[in-house]
């Protein structure tokens, strides 16, 4: 099912610090600077895109697992990248090494773990328990 996934799959991602992204207006922090949560959602995203186009019709994958560092502070208006790198899979699981830069250097690294599922199936169950 999953024949067409390679270890060294990777993605890369650039976007530029808005107002929303900022720890204020998560509510993770108290200054106007690149929030935690908003570094690790553009982790994900780059992850999810590198590896959709491998995968099944039908099939997508969810985020479940996050080990991140988050290193230093990016302010409003600078542009940050981020790289993954799929390097590992165990059946439906994947494992991504995941790093951010801004225009100082490197801000955040760790993995991610991502979790391959059929979307309709996913979608049909969890209404079933709603």
């Amino acid at each position: 099912m999953l024949e067409n996934l390679k270890t060294g799959i990777s993605g890369c991602k650039n976007r530029i610090v808005k107002s929303e992204d900022t720890a204020i207006h998560y509510g993770s922090g108290m200054i106007d600077v690149f929030a935690t949560p908003a570094m690790i959602a553009l982790m994900e995203t780059t992850a999810l895109e590198s590896v959709q186009s491998f995968l099944p019709k039908g099939t997508i994958t969810l985020g479940i697992a996050v080990d991140i560092k988050h290193l230093k502070a990016t302010p409003v208006g600078m542009n940050v990248k981020c790289e993954s790198r799929l390097i590992g899979f165990d059946g439906k699981k994947l494992i991504f090494e995941v790093n951010a830069w801004d225009e100082n250097g490197q801000i955040g690294s760790g993995t991610h773990t991502r979790y391959v599922v059929d979307a309709q199936k996913f979608m049909d169950k969890l209404s079933r328990i709603t």
